[in-house]
């Protein structure tokens, strides 16, 4: 069995676990792709960076998914794939205070 995303204007609408061979039957009439998707990626590129969930992005160029951007002020870095806060994180529990762009303890 694997997992399979529907992507439908970069975003992730469906995921499935099938077998491979259900696609040549699978008759899926509305728009989109349906990619294989890894929850073992863990920042491979070869297994597209990350799992997905629904709502997630896909990067059809970097051939990458990656989730929504959690603060306005977080970037993406394109090496990994995952959304970086403008400091560093702190080793300690803590909650981001974007107002504020710094780490809160807890």
């Amino acid at each position: 069995m694997a997992y399979y995303a529907k992507i439908v204007n970069q975003k992730v609408v469906n995921v499935i676990k099938a077998d491979a061979d259900f696609f040549d039957t699978f008759v899926d009439d509305s728009p989109g792709d349906w990619i294989e998707a890894f929850p073992d990626a863990g920042g491979d590129s070869d297994k597209r960076y990350n799992f997905c969930g629904v709502e997630d992005n896909y990067d059809a160029v970097a051939d990458a998914f990656y989730s929504a951007k959690p603060y306005p002020s977080w970037t993406l870095n394109t090496t990994t794939y995952t959304w970086e806060a403008p400091v560093a994180t702190p080793s300690e529990p803590s909650w981001w205070d974007e107002e504020n762009n710094q780490w809160v303890s807890m």
